[in-house]
């Protein structure tokens, strides 16, 4: 039997070869014959694609292809799959807008993609791109969560009345609502929680080859391959999965936004196919910033009912989570399936309510990065009750020391006569962390369809797209 890992020292295998400069990166590989592809992104953050002229760009020096997304629609692939589903409060599933490789009749946000040029060289494939005339029509864009939802604000998606992917709950909020009327002292609080870059010291980067044998093959920077090859091949490129080989070298740096898919990964790979060669696309920096998968960007009001002695009675939450303007391969669950059972923490609340209403925007897409929801949900609470220790007369580190206390009731007062907050010892809380095991959650809401998971009674990742999904079950 061998000996427990646990406390014990493990000597790291990958160390000596990464710190020697042996390391072996996306940008590393190069495979015979390779030519180089630039994507043409979108300078206007919400317009209409009028026209597109690519006949400069075709003819330009080593040029070997300028595929569009007319093109791509026309060669059977399909659109990239989100696979998470949300339930509205009413039972109903959240909205589902298709997101294409390639923009065709409109553009929604600043570096969304256009045309891929294929080179010889990379330096070939820029000056190419430079040459691609686009005949914009601007329209109005919405960039903030809140004004999204506004009455005249414009819509991004006509699946997406309003702007609105989905308004979703959890907890009692009839209960909560009763806790908060008869409470001696609330506390409210408005955050924003602001939106963030993930920055990798290595971007993103892709190649993609077609086999001999008619497989296709991907090296991609990426937090899995398994993750990208099923929908890569079944849904979008539509081929058995077994036609796919995904392969992912050193990878220098992801924080959860390598997880998802992006529209380069097919691009490369149909590229290939059109040339006859292997193409390989790697982000500069620039670049990344429009198009890698952003982090955050909710704002929320929260408040807490405290009794006379500072011991909590009831929480409330209300979010406007910011999707971007496509939706990523796990965005619409971040805040609703990892972060709303959060909301709870470790403390003991007789009831509490969060919704959260999950909207787009002419912005980047947003999905997991670095806690995936669950940082989101921690702030709020925290800065709730800070706000609550103030509001009580106390600052600073006795603030901290009074906050302290958890589910086992215990507390610290931090002076004589001062009122303590404290979790409550006399109820249980309607919302836990589903990885904690907790028990089951108290909601007015209708029960959840079969097959939806229980932690968010709201969130369920399928095996195929929603929308087919639901075909297939009608």
């Amino acid at each position: 039997m061998a000996p427990a890992a646990i406390g014990r020292p493990l000597r790291r295998a990958e160390d000596r070869r990464l710190l020697t400069g042996r390391g072996r990166f996306l940008d590393d590989i190069n495979l015979a014959g390779q030519a180089r592809a630039v994507m043409l992104r979108s300078s206007l953050a919400r317009a209409d694609l009028r026209a597109l002229d690519v006949r400069a760009a075709a003819e330009a020096p080593g040029v070997l292809a300028v595929l569009t997304g007319a093109q791509y629609r026309a060669a059977g692939y399909g659109p990239l799959p989100c696979r998470v589903e949300v339930l509205n409060k009413d039972g109903t599933a959240r909205a589902d807008p298709p997101r294409w490789p390639l923009a065709t009749d409109r553009v929604r946000h600043v570096g969304d993609p256009i045309a891929l040029v294929v080179a010889e060289t990379d330096a070939q494939a820029r000056d190419a791109v430079e040459l691609i005339a686009v005949d914009y029509a601007p329209r109005p864009a919405v960039t903030r969560p809140l004004e999204a939802l506004a009455p005249q604000a414009p819509q991004l998606w006509d699946e997406a009345p309003g702007n609105l992917c989905y308004d979703t709950e959890l907890g009692d909020r009839a209960a909560t609502e009763a806790t908060f009327s008869r409470a001696p002292r609330v506390t409210e609080i408005d955050l924003v929680n602001n939106r963030l870059i993930a920055n990798s010291i290595e971007p993103r980067g892709a190649i993609g080859s077609l086999e001999a044998d008619g497989r296709f093959v991907l090296y991609v920077s990426s937090q899995g391959v398994h993750r990208l090859r099923d929908p890569l091949a079944e849904d979008i490129l539509r081929i058995p999965r077994e036609g796919l080989r995904v392969i992912t070298p050193d990878v220098g740096g992801g924080f959860g936004m390598k997880i998802m898919m992006y529209p380069e990964y097919p691009l490369v790979l149909w590229a290939a196919k059109v040339v006859g060669r292997a193409v390989k696309w790697v982000a500069d920096r620039g670049e990344s910033f429009l198009s890698d998968v952003q982090g955050r960007d909710h704002t929320t009001h929260a408040a807490l009912a405290l009794d006379e002695e500072g011991r909590f009675l009831g929480l409330k939450v209300s979010a406007v989570a910011n999707l971007g303007a496509y939706l990523s391969t796990f965005g619409p669950g971040i805040p609703a399936g990892a972060g709303v059972p959060l909301y709870a923490s470790l403390y003991d609340f007789a009831t509490a309510y969060v919704e959260i209403k999950a909207v787009f925007t002419n912005t980047v897409p947003v999905d997991a990065y670095r806690g995936a929801g669950r940082p989101e949900s921690n702030y709020v609470v925290e800065r709730l009750i800070d706000k609550a220790g103030r509001d009580l007369g106390w600052t600073g580190p006795s603030c901290a020391a009074a906050t302290s206390s958890r589910r086992s009731g215990c507390h610290t007062g931090p002076r004589s006569g001062t009122p303590t907050i404290r979790a409550s010892s006399r109820a249980t809380s309607t919302m836990r962390s589903a990885s904690a095991g907790s028990r089951a959650l108290r909601t007015g809401a209708p029960p959840p369809r079969r097959g939806a998971c229980s932690p968010a009674r709201v969130l369920r990742v399928t095996s195929t797209p929603p929308q087919a999904s639901r075909k297939s079950r009608a």
